[in-house]
């Protein structure tokens, strides 16, 4: 007897929403005044994409004048129409349960908590209470499998002894065992930076981030464009016609079925999905960074201790460098020329989770960690002169945190100690500090005198923040320790004398 349907992701609320709580997709696209998709980092981008993915589905543009006269209303009317059309393919439960795949039946059972990185299984010590695995509700279900289809973990979690294709020989040893499973195409060796616009509403955001066609034929890598999304036709099985056109299509990068997956009350069965290329390969997602200048492409990964507003300049170097330094987001270069004739201010915001991989098995722990942050663009202001000014700005910040980091550790050398982890935490504490005052500086990078002067101001707190910094970490209470301390005092001189001249 086959499951009844139940669970409709359109009609029940299991999408995070800041000041909401929880949202069905039909609430997404009826209440315009919804700010900001809430949760983690990474499960923002993977709903991100999904909402893209009905989007682009339900009312992808020509060009940028069919975008501007859809507009986030018309776009999220659209959707609500495709929706209603599709409503059947919406059941988490179900004969045709929302991207999964009942010929797992019969496959390994996980516990929901094997596929959480943040949650201790196995002999993984539990450090706090966040870590324990507890009961999943359906709403926490139906974001878990969202998730999973892009950023499941790498390892010997998924079942790769259960194969869908026949034939396919991309999960077996040739010693005929199976292979331990490839991570999601979303979160890669050790961790996607993503990024999208952003605006003031949830509606807008996905607007500003909606494709044209025009756009993504100028993608070249996605020889079948914009694609059909799987829940219109789910693939058979790893390597069938539907998986290979979603391998090389828009669709299989926003939905990418990475991994395959069957919800049961008592765990799930999990095994790897498609294999999508890699952008060392060619394979490109539009939120994620590459530079494809040199002889092997290089991307931004995340850094658990190293804010992604550190990488802005990187991430926008598209508006002011070319050659070997510069990064491709398609999602930011092709999204902000044609934002900024809309919205007054352009939020840039990127995230995403720091992994770690030993032996073929990938994980979260120690240093890892989810990372998030957004940079708001003034639309005027944006251009070559205001990207040049900005990259001079952190340039310049970037080697004051470095002289900071060597005077600590001359300071310890001083007094023949080992100072190397005193160092390191002095520089961190200066960017933690630095970060609130990071919004202003972007701010004034304006080519304007009024600008200018707010980035002396700013360079003397700047300045203030490496001597706090210094003085926290290096104390000055005997006579040996003083005469290190002020022997190695960071000299800020040139910075601040820099300042005057710009």
């Amino acid at each position: 007897m086959s499951e009844k349907n139940r669970f409709n992701l359109i009609d029940e609320p299991w999408i995070p929403v800041v000041d909401v709580g929880r949202a069905s997709l039909r609430q997404i696209f009826t209440h315009p005044e919804y700010r900001a998709l809430g949760g983690n980092p990474v499960q923002k981008i993977a709903i991100t994409k999904l909402l893209l993915a009905i989007a682009q589905a339900a009312a992808t543009p020509e060009d940028d004048d069919a975008w501007s006269a859809l507009g986030p209303d018309g776009m999220a009317k659209a959707c609500m129409d495709y929706l209603e059309q599709w409503y059947d393919r919406f059941w988490l439960y179900g004969e045709k349960p929302f991207l999964q795949f009942p010929a797992l039946e019969g496959s390994r059972v996980l516990s929901y908590g094997a596929v959480l990185p943040e949650i201790a299984t196995g002999n993984t010590t539990i450090l706090t209470e966040s870590q324990v695995e507890n009961p999943l509700s359906d709403n926490d279900r139906a974001l878990l499998l969202t998730t999973l289809l892009g950023f499941g973990l790498g390892g010997k979690k998924a079942d790769n002894s259960t194969v869908l294709s026949l034939g396919y020989t991309g999960k077996t040893k040739p010693t005929g065992k199976p292979t331990s499973g490839k991570h999601g195409v979303l979160i890669g060796f050790m961790g996607y930076l993503h990024s999208f616009l952003q605006s003031a509403t949830l509606q807008k955001n996905l607007w500003l981030n909606l494709f044209s066609r025009r756009q993504i034929d100028s993608m070249a890598f996605y020889a079948e464009g914009l694609g059909m999304p799987p829940w219109e036709e789910m693939p058979a099985g790893e390597d069938c016609p539907v998986a290979k056109r979603l391998r090389n299509s828009l669709m299989g990068r926003l939905v990418p079925l990475s991994h395959f997956c069957l919800l049961k009350e008592e765990g799930l069965h999990f095994t790897e999905g498609i294999v999508h290329p890699t952008y060392k390969e060619g394979g490109i997602d539009p939120s994620v960074a590459v530079n494809r200048t040199g002889k092997n492409p290089k991307t931004l990964w995340v850094d658990a201790e190293k804010r992604p507003w550190r990488q802005l300049t990187a991430l926008l170097s598209f508006m002011g460098q070319t050659g070997k330094s510069r990064f491709d987001c398609y999602q930011l270069s092709l999204g902000l020329t044609r934002a900024r004739q809309q919205e007054e201010s352009i939020g840039v915001w990127s995230g995403g989770l720091r992994v770690s991989s030993n032996a073929g098995e990938q994980y979260a722990s120690g240093s890892d960690d989810f990372v998030e942050s957004m940079v708001l663009l003034e639309s005027k202001a944006l251009g070559e002169e205001w990207y040049a000014q900005l990259n001079q700005e952190m340039d310049a910040l970037e080697t004051i945190a470095k002289r900071l980091y060597g005077s600590v550790l001359n300071y310890y050398k001083q007094q023949k100690l080992e100072g190397g982890d005193y160092a390191a935490m002095s520089s961190n504490l200066f960017w933690q500090l630095a970060e609130r005052h990071f919004q202003p500086l972007v701010d004034a990078c304006d080519p304007d005198e009024e600008s200018a002067e707010k980035r002396k101001v700013l360079r003397k707190k700047f300045a203030m923040l490496v001597t706090d910094a210094f003085d926290n970490f290096c104390p000055h209470d005997t006579a040996r320790q003083l005469e290190a301390w002020a022997k190695c005092r960071p000299n800020l001189a040139d910075y601040l004398n820099q300042g005057e001249s710009t």
